[in-house]
């Protein structure tokens, strides 16, 4: 069985919903940032990073949403959560998902993780108040390019589901989602549907 580790409001929602939505057999432990569980010596061996989210297979260890989310796929690819017949999509999926990685949350954290990068107060304040700005010109690119009804078209896929989880945080980021109307759209899409519905309330309660 495989077992997720996660904490509400991160990233790992977007594994918590993929796992559902393909029907895999799985169970979460639930890790929790306000006691520093992720920088407990045994986390930390099962994650050296101190982050979520952390998947246990059978045969190891995956840590890195986009890594983690394509291994779902690729378990469970009667989901079809993933474009595999396709090469072209399936790398189309796979730099959205890194953009979503790399840039987008990167930003984000440096409202409420500056200190991985300054130790400067006057610095990580400072990174502090570009957020609005970095963020929302993330999303303004990704607003651009979208097409719909989902990210690749008329293809539903993991890049929806990461999406989403990321678009969870835009006014906490100071961004008016507003601007985004077809971000907005979707997130509101995305929000209606029961299985979504499920484990947002599951990890907002604990569960």
């Amino acid at each position: 069985m495989l077992k997720l580790y996660y904490a509400p409001d991160t990233c790992a929602l977007a594994t918590h919903i993929a796992l559902e939505q393909v029907g895999a057999e799985y169970e979460t432990v639930r890790v929790n940032f306000a006691e520093k569980e992720e920088n407990s010596p045994e986390y930390l061996r099962m994650n050296p990073k101190g982050r979520v989210p952390t998947l246990v297979t059978s045969r190891g260890i995956l840590t890195e949403t986009p890594a983690i989310l394509q291994f779902v796929c690729q378990t469970y690819p009667d989901a079809g959560l993933a474009p595999l017949d396709d090469i072209f999509e399936l790398a189309r999926m796979n730099a959205f998902n890194s953009y979503l990685c790399s840039t987008v949350h990167v930003a984000h954290a440096h409202r409420l993780r500056g200190n991985r990068w300054a130790d400067d107060p006057l610095a990580i304040a400072a990174m502090q108040k570009k957020v609005p700005q970095s963020v929302g010109d993330s999303f303004a690119l990704i607003e651009r390019e979208f097409h719909g009804p989902w990210v690749l078209g008329e293809r539903y896929s993991t890049c929806d589901i990461y999406l989403f989880t990321l678009a969870q945080w835009l006014e906490s980021d100071g961004v008016n989602p507003e601007q985004f109307p077809r971000i907005a759209d979707h997130r509101t899409r995305m929000r209606q549907d029961p299985l979504v519905a499920k484990i947002v309330a599951a990890e907002t309660s604990g569960g």
